[in-house]
């Protein structure tokens, strides 16, 4: 997927498999290659980002269905959603994302979405595959290295450099095929 002419890759995997640890061993190695990351990370739990006591916390609690915290160093941007509205769909993440200076948006989680994913795979957790149902599935990140269950690229998990390298190239044959 291309969203604003810039690659979009899932990174999919059973909740506790490890999928933001392998991001946030890789992210360092993309970023050192030059790459420009956004990333969306969905979350089926309540979270708050917002700190109790502060400015933007008050304001909020008040009443405020949207705040935006901004500083020179960075931009915040808390929105409610109510229970009676949709959770947001990738769509209305991608949406949201400031797009001028990227050059990969990386997705952990909205396993369901139509775009291309790696899945992370750890035989221990006992989870059935999700690139068996999942043709958007085209590689998988795993410790199963003699995997067979589809035809598709295969790399070892405790490789992250491979792994970094792996997704450089893949965002580079993306924008090239967009391009063309």
């Amino acid at each position: 997927m291309i969203y604003q002419g810039i690659p979009v890759l899932g990174i999919s995997a059973w909740s506790g498999t490890g999928k933001t640890t392998l991001l946030t061993q890789a992210i360092p190695l993309l970023c050192d290659a030059g790459l420009h990351l956004g990333i969306i990370k969905h979350t089926h739990h309540s979270f708050d980002i917002d700190i109790p006591g502060k400015d933007s916390y008050r304001l909020r609690k008040a009443g405020a269905e949207q705040v935006i915290a901004a500083s020179r160093h960075r931009i915040a941007h808390i929105r409610e959603i109510g229970r009676d509205q949709a959770e947001p769909s990738l769509d209305d993440a991608l949406a949201t994302l400031h797009t001028d200076t990227l050059d990969l948006i990386l997705v952990e989680g909205y396993k369901h979405s139509p775009i291309p994913k790696i899945e992370v795979f750890r035989a221990s957790l006992k989870k059935p595959l999700l690139c068996i149902q999942d043709p958007q599935i085209f590689a998988i990140a795993t410790d199963v290295l003699d995997f067979s269950a589809r035809d598709i690229d295969v790399l070892d998990i405790n490789n992250v450099s491979a792994f970094a390298d792996y997704v450089i190239r893949w965002a580079q044959n993306a924008r090239a095929a967009h391009a063309a």
